[in-house]
């Protein structure tokens, strides 16, 4: 409807893999092969792994689980190509209003009259720091999809996949409303002269791309091949990356994997204001929507609010599931 309504063409947002709707079926293959061919072989070893092969298909996969996780992935799918859709055409709707001067001094008033990106290069420095935070930028975007194949394709638990999958649509859902209510370009781009001092990166290379796409857009967005990526308010990467470790503390995942996720969101909140990506503000509302998109994620399918049931119930069903497993082999694909 909004592409209509202003008469630029729906773009689906390509990456290294080509478009979503392949990179996705793609990634449920492989995890699918990831998953299948250990089972095979701890059920009949690696002279049989064909009849493993058939018997984990035959007592572990229904049509049931294969619809689970295509509505998981479609439903992401639908919500990712209409977020970026929706942030293509937002210079359109929200032409020539812009929040960044007030976003900046609000900035400085947090930390006392200085610029946040200043402080920062001054404490970490800007050479090998720089380096780290832009790998670590820039692994959020091959890591979300994964996380999301893996609890669509390798967990058996169905319900708790679909809260997975419902939770990363409603972030792009809830966070294209905020650039709507708010629209920003980010510190980078309003006061470029604060990371002169910062050395060639994979963010660097990124954020003068995203420039050029906003100004071939904004030169003529009916005919513009470009995706117009640029917004600010909020910061989805920390509203993802939240959502993410969020998730991984209520479904009681391995101790490990709560660690890396709350690490990994710490340090893509660092690395939103080291690069200019984000003001302040926009990193405290991500972490609203990200808390936001759980919370209502959890009471759509069925796992609760604000209590730990959930937890204790995955935590149970994770022993129940190797107690099985260990006595009579894989036999229930419900589980």
């Amino acid at each position: 409807m909004a592409s209509i309504s202003v008469g630029v063409p729906l773009k689906d947002p390509e990456g290294f893999l080509g478009p979503a709707w392949i990179r996705l079926p793609l990634l449920a293959l492989l995890l699918f092969a990831v998953g299948l061919l250990p089972a095979a072989v701890r059920r009949s070893g690696w002279k049989n792994l064909g009849v493993g092969v058939k018997e984990v298909l035959q007592h572990e996969w229904s049509m049931r689980r294969v619809l689970y996780i295509a509505t998981g992935l479609g439903t992401f799918y639908v919500c990712y190509v209409g977020y970026r859709n929706l942030k293509n055409v937002l210079p359109v709707y929200r032409d020539g209003v812009l929040f960044d001067r007030e976003l900046l001094q609000l900035d400085r008033w947090m930390f006392g009259g200085v610029d946040p990106a200043l402080v920062l290069h001054d404490i970490l420095g800007v050479e090998l720091t720089a380096q780290v935070l832009s790998f670590i930028y820039m692994a959020y975007l091959p890591l979300i999809p994964l996380t999301l194949g893996i609890f669509l394709v390798l967990n058996r638990n169905l319900a708790v996949g679909a809260w997975y999958a419902t939770t990363l649509s409603l972030n792009w859902v809830i966070g294209t409303l905020s650039y709507y209510l708010l629209p920003a370009l980010g510190p980078i781009y309003a006061r470029p002269d604060l990371y002169d001092t910062l050395p060639e990166t994979r963010v660097a290379e990124l954020q003068e791309s995203l420039l050029n796409n906003r100004l071939q857009f904004l030169s003529n967005p009916e005919a513009s091949e470009a995706i117009h990526g640029v917004a600010a308010f909020a910061s989805l990467h920390t509203s993802i990356t939240f959502a993410a470790a969020y998730f991984m503390h209520r479904t009681g995942q391995h101790l490990g994997v709560r660690i890396f996720a709350w690490a990994f969101f710490g340090l893509t909140v660092l690395s939103t204001l080291y690069f200019g990506w984000h003001y302040v503000i926009d990193d405290i509302v991500g972490i609203v929507i990200g808390y936001l998109a759980v919370a209502l994620a959890a009471a759509a399918t069925g796992h609760g609010f604000f209590h730990r049931k959930s937890i204790i119930a995955a935590a149970l069903n994770r022993r129940d599931q190797r107690h099985d497993l260990a006595t009579n082999g894989p036999h229930d694909s419900s589980l």
